[in-house]
């Protein structure tokens, strides 16, 4: 949650979410935080989920049915010092593959 005074991020303090920059205050009205979990294991967790057109496209060659354009993303899947790995989903048939 963010303050509507001054858009700082709002902390639980004696069952109200306060403002650290500028002390309003609100009822903490039940809500829950959001816990987010991750695997251990690379391939648990869904890179390329729901596509919805919005991920960008290159011109890349599909090994599964030829076809020549993919989304793609770029995700840290090793440790910080290391580059990225960008993760390709095929437009025609869904096929996923990774280049490191």
């Amino acid at each position: 949650m963010f303050c509507p005074n001054c858009k700082s991020l709002l902390f639980p303090k004696d069952g109200k979410l306060v403002c650290k920059k500028c002390g309003a205050a609100q009822d903490f009205k039940g809500q829950k935080a959001q816990v987010i979990k991750h695997k251990a294991h690379e391939k648990d967790i869904p890179v390329l989920g729901d596509i919805s057109g919005t991920l960008p496209t290159d011109d890349v060659e599909c090994s599964k049915c030829g076809h020549n354009k993919a989304y793609w993303v770029l995700r840290q899947t090793r440790a910080a010092d290391e580059p990225e790995t960008r993760i390709f989903r095929c437009v025609k048939c869904s096929h996923s593959w990774r280049e490191y």
